[in-house]
């Protein structure tokens, strides 16, 4: 394995007291994808002001004042991370909602673990969706 430099010792990251890390299986489980500039704006915002619960209560005016977002593309935002399974929210407190599968996800829900085994497009849909091979 490749060892990476350190192009910047003096500014080595730590994890702060506050907590405010962003989770790589934002991008590795492709969390992002598909998300708009603002919804991803709000939740890097969102990661940064959280404490290590998740939790924020920063006003929709604050924010949006912050990220230079009006009221409605602030809602937009919001609404677009809440449907994914990113934040939860109720009036005034944010939560930013951990990575890990949801509890009583179904298996089908996520992927199957890798195993180093090859697989056929039929056999995975089947096992995905359950189905006995004919």
């Amino acid at each position: 394995m490749k060892t990476k430099p350190i192009l910047c010792p003096e500014r080595l990251r730590h994890v702060p007291r506050q907590f405010s890390w962003i989770d790589q299986r934002l991008v590795r489980d492709r969390h992002i994808q598909g998300r708009s500039p603002q919804a991803l704006a709000l939740y890097l915002f969102l990661c940064t002001v959280a404490d290590a619960q998740g939790a924020s209560y920063y006003s929709d005016s604050a924010a949006g004042k912050l990220l230079a977002l009006s009221s409605a593309q602030l809602r937009e935002a919001r609404a677009e991370l809440v449907a994914v399974g990113l934040v939860a929210y109720r009036a005034p407190f944010y939560q930013v909602l951990s990575l890990d599968p949801r509890c009583g996800a179904s298996p089908a829900s996520k992927p199957p673990p890798r195993t180093g085994e090859v697989h056929g497009v039929a056999d995975i849909l089947r096992t995905l969706f359950k189905e006995e091979p004919e």
